[in-house]
Formats: C-alpha cells, sequence, structure tokens
C-alpha cells in the first residue's frame, strides 16, 4: 500500500509538473499571437516588386542595399482629413499600406480631425490595441468591454487614453470648434471596422437585424438608406429569408 501511494503521488507530482509547463507554454504562445509577429531582422521595408527573395509577414523586402533613409519617412502627416462629411470626422491611417517602412516593425499611427461636433463613429480595430493622444478640442471617448461595459470620459488637449485590441469605442468632439488627435497601434495593420456600415451598409438579411435591434423593416430600411450599399450587386440583392429559403430548396 505504501509503495501504491508513493507512486500516485509521484504520478500527480509529474502530472502537476506537465500541466504548470504546459500551461506556461500555451501562454507564450497566446502572448506571441496576441500581436504582430516579432522581427527576426532590422527591418523589411516593403519591396513594390517581387525580385527580393526574402517574403516576411505577408510582404516582400526590398533589397536591403537598396534601403535609403527616405524609405523611413513620410511626410504629409501635417495635413488635416476633409471632416466636411455626415460625422464631421476623418480619421487619416498611416499603416503598411501607406508606409512600407513599418512592415515586421508592428505599429502605424494615424491621426484625426474633428469639426465643430464631429464623430469619430464606433468601431473597432481587431488587430491592434490603440492609444490616442488629444492635441487640440475636448473630446466625450470611450469604449465597450466584452461584459458590455462602458468606460468613458471627456478628454481634454494634453490627455491620453488607451482603446484595448478589438473592443468598440468612439469619440466626440463636444465644442464648436476643430479638435485634433493622434492615434498609434500595436500593429501595422491594425483594421477598422465601423460598426454602422457594417451592420447597415451590407446586405444581410432583415429579419437578421429586425430580430436583433427589435424594430420594424421599415426603420432597417430607413436606416439602411443613410449608408453605402456598394456591395449589394444586381448578382447578389439583399433577399428576405423566404427568397433565401426558395433558392436553397431548388
Amino acid at each position: 500500500m505504501e509503495n501504491i501511494i508513493r507512486r500516485v503521488g509521484y504520478n500527480w507530482a509529474t502530472l502537476a509538473l506537465f500541466m504548470a509547463f504546459a500551461m506556461s507554454i500555451a501562454t507564450q504562445l497566446y502572448v506571441a499571437n496576441a500581436s504582430d509577429p516579432s522581427p527576426l531582422q532590422d527591418f523589411c521595408v516593403e519591396a513594390h516588386h517581387f525580385n527580393s527573395g526574402a517574403y516576411v509577414n505577408g510582404k516582400y523586402c526590398k533589397n536591403e542595399d537598396a534601403v535609403t533613409t527616405n524609405d523611413f519617412v513620410f511626410k504629409g502627416f501635417d495635413q488635416p482629413g476633409d471632416t466636411n462629411n455626415t460625422q464631421g470626422a476623418k480619421a487619416t491611417l498611416i499603416d503598411i499600406n501607406k508606409f512600407a517602412a513599418v512592415n515586421t516593425l508592428g505599429v502605424s499611427i494615424a491621426r484625426v480631425d474633428f469639426g465643430p461636433y464631429g464623430l469619430n463613429t464606433p468601431h473597432f480595430h481587431p488587430l491592434g490595441s490603440e492609444i490616442f493622444a488629444v492635441l487640440e478640442g475636448t473630446l466625450y471617448a470611450g469604449f465597450v468591454t466584452t461584459k458590455n461595459k462602458l468606460y468613458d470620459t471627456v478628454l481634454k488637449k494634453g490627455d491620453i487614453i488607451v482603446f484595448p485590441q478589438g473592443l468598440l469605442h468612439f469619440q466626440l468632439n463636444l465644442d464648436d470648434t476643430d479638435a485634433f488627435a493622434i492615434a498609434t497601434f500595436g500593429s501595422q495593420n491594425p483594421g477598422r471596422i465601423n460598426i454602422a456600415d457594417g451592420v447597415f451598409g451590407t446586405p444581410i438579411l432583415d429579419e437578421v437585424l429586425t430580430k436583433a435591434f427589435q424594430v420594424n423593416e421599415k426603420a432597417i430600411e430607413q436606416l439602411r438608406a443613410q449608408f453605402s450599399t456598394d456591395n449589394v450587386s444586381d448578382d447578389n440583392p439583399r433577399k428576405s429569408i423566404l427568397k433565401l429559403l426558395s433558392q436553397v430548396s431548388r
């Protein structure tokens, strides 16, 4: 019996050690995958041609001998965005698609311009967290967690707020004068999904939206009319659930 107890105790100790090791590895993998991959070289300036043998992070690297200081400089960030739109605000993102040098570096930046009472509409960045700094004006800003808890505040010049990756957030200019902010991201391509455009500017079935928002189809149609329907073509019209089912049954 004593031998059995010792053997069981040994097995449990071994299992506990193995579990601790496995959890440690899992944690490291989670952290590693929670942001852009770590670079394996000093830099990998994106090449706009395919004559390079190096292909890193989904982009071809420019030959290092051909890289110059100019590759690491972006000009024109001082130009304000056009706020003459329905929201009265404009976010101008400088990411891998506009600045080749940030490839593999895990960073990007945006300037956000607000007209009087302008709104940077509720949205989220699926691929990166954000640090948002107010340089001019007074803004109401906040984000919503996965538990539907709102963290909101009023930001003034010199204030900074962080928006965690993947969480819905927004900013509203509270003044009748222009406002200006800078946002930085922990990703070369943080992505952006506007909530209203994603819901009402796409051909989601009316039955989905009426049930989700507890309104009738007329209200949904009125909301849809405010947003782009460029992705609704003659070949892929928005269908009712009855039409969809009739096609499936054919």
